[in-house]
């Protein structure tokens, strides 16, 4: 159930107190045998608050000791890209990471503006320089939670090839910054900020080298030629620079929605939840600038760190994530005739089945991995996936030339491409969409929790297909039971179970006593309905008789 201020804008009782958090951040000190306050990295880096004890001045300092060691027995000598979102723990954890990088002599490229930094602007800049022929390879820190409330911080490591580090990476440097934690990290190498400035900083203009590349990616004079006008909302994010730059400088016809940076994010209307959030693909969030979508012919937002999309169109409001990516797939595999044909399409497995059939009918080939963009990296870096998205709306492509373009979530370029799309077709992304629907069937997806224990959650992840019995859901025979991705054969963490008209997937939370349920039906919603039932009682079922 939605909270009673869902949609509307916050109030001063809502706002973070950002003295206490800072100062949380010096002062407290975690307890490195409790769980909740152990460095943990999920799909995107380590997150927590210093309210919680859970980031705090000795959780980057040990993590980012943690990664110099990890880069060292990886060979990795070239520079570290450091950039930073707009959220009040970033640039006290940023400033702690680059003392501890600089008293490991590692050079460090800092924004030439000291401003915040997108995450798709990293991993471009690492891709850039790693393609420049050295043999020192760089790699890269963004110091953000992405979306997640203003009292959170994050922590993200980015190795040689641009992307998210994979798990064989975060699960080696986590247990070393937990270790440190234990052995106190006054062991940690550390120098005072001005010498770090002074003696291992190389500043590197971040902006100015991604937006002038974006030609590259996507066809802004057909943009500029159209007139489309464009509303882009960075959020309060790293994205706010980004925004007005990439109008001047392709000349479109762009306003930046909301400059304003406040890290209390003052001017936020509330998540589903009452909290502030900067989720891009939830109306509730999203509700300032669904508001005044009259306004343009695409309006767009982005999360703190802009690895997120969110489309607003005039005719249909905010676009439904996977909606979008169904419609980015078939524009671009269909607008792109320099990529190979043997290009295909990755989506991860609760992504929407509309894609497995807009990739069908294209002609491509379908890559289904686990959660996590982490499972893109490869397939962008050789070219051999041309697209790789997220139902959680994060997504990137590769340019126009079937070359890599980032290898992280790149909300920019994502929010462009609805532009593009627009200009060059004439028609929204939301009629897209529509005639997507009228093509393939119109399906009913949702996201629901299901309580469930610690030692539930544990029994889910490590499922094996042979565990479940069922050969029904919903009125329908299955298909498939799966445990492992179709596309790489790698664990889920969980299970997905198909029909020929629907699928349910199930995923312990990483944070909560619950899991999660994916479904979607393409026999409406009351189908739908039952086939979230059917779910609940499988996984119950199968959890009782682990």
């Amino acid at each position: 159930m939605a909270h009673e201020r869902a949609g509307r804008r916050a109030e001063p009782s809502d706002l973070v107190d950002l003295p206490h958090l800072v100062t949380a951040y010096y002062t407290q000190k975690p307890d490195p045998e409790n769980p909740d306050q152990q460095v943990v990295f999920g799909t995107s880096g380590h997150r927590g608050s210093s309210l919680d004890a859970a980031f705090t001045e000795d959780h980057i300092v040990a993590t980012t000791q943690a990664i110099v060691e990890y880069r060292t027995e990886q060979g990795i000598t070239g520079p570290m890209f450091l950039g930073r979102d707009t959220h009040a723990l970033s640039e006290p954890a940023w400033a702690s990471a680059l003392e501890v990088l600089a008293a490991n002599d590692v050079a460090v490229l800092i924004d030439s503006a000291d401003r915040y930094t997108p995450t798709p602007a990293v991993s471009h800049a690492i891709l850039r320089h790693n393609a420049s022929g050295s043999a020192a390879q760089a790699d890269g820190i963004v110091v953000t939670p992405s979306h997640n409330p203003p009292r959170d911080g994050g922590f993200k490591y980015n190795p040689p090839n641009g992307g998210p580090a994979d798990s064989a990476a975060t699960s080696v440097i986590a247990a070393r910054a937990n270790e440190i934690l234990r052995q106190g990290v006054s062991s940690v190498r550390r120098v005072p900020l001005a010498r770090a400035l002074a003696q291992s900083a190389e500043k590197y203009d971040y902006l100015g080298t991604y937006v002038d590349d974006l030609p590259s990616i996507l066809d802004l004079d057909a943009v500029r030629s159209a007139g489309v006008r464009i509303g882009a909302d960075p959020l309060g994010g790293a994205a706010v620079d980004y925004w007005g730059a990439i109008a001047e400088r392709h000349r479109l016809d762009l306003e930046v929605v909301n400059p304003l940076v406040d890290a209390t994010w003052r001017f936020m209307t509330l998540d589903t939840d009452g909290k502030i959030r900067m989720d891009c693909s939830s109306p509730n969030a999203m509700a300032s600038l669904i508001e005044v979508r009259d306004r343009y012919d695409i309006a767009t937002g982005n999360d703190a760190d802009a690895d997120r999309h969110g489309i607003v169109t005039p005719d249909g409001g905010l676009m439904n994530p996977n909606h979008y990516l169904a419609v980015a797939i078939d524009y671009l595999f269909s607008h792109r005739p320099e990529w190979s044909a043997e290009t295909a399409v990755g989506k991860t497995l609760v992504s929407s089945s509309m894609i497995d059939r807009v990739v069908a009918a294209l002609g491509r080939r379908l890559v289904e991995v686990p959660v996590g963009f982490k499972w893109f990296v490869d397939g962008l870096v050789t070219g051999t996936l041309g697209f790789g998205g997220e139902e959680s709306a994060g997504a990137s492509f590769l340019r126009r030339d079937g070359s890599v373009w980032t290898t992280d979530k790149d909300g920019i370029v994502l929010a462009l491409l609805a532009s593009e799309i627009t200009a060059v077709t004439g028609e929204t992304p939301s009629q897209r969409y529509a005639a997507l629907a009228d093509r393939h069937g119109a399906p009913s997806y949702a996201r629901t929790d299901a309580p469930a224990s610690r030692e539930q959650k544990a029994v889910l992840a490590k499922l094996s297909a042979d565990q479940v019995t069922a050969t029904e859901l919903a009125g329908e025979p299955i298909t498939a039971t799966l445990t492992t991705a179709p596309g790489n054969g790698a664990a889920l963490g969980g299970l997905k179970v198909t029909t020929d008209s629907a699928w349910f997937a199930a995923r312990p939370s990483g944070t909560e006593d619950v899991y999660k349920i994916y479904a979607e039906s393409f026999r409406g919603d009351d189908h739908l309905a039952e086939v979230q039932a059917a779910a609940r009682e499988l996984v119950s079922s199968v959890l009782s008789g682990a």
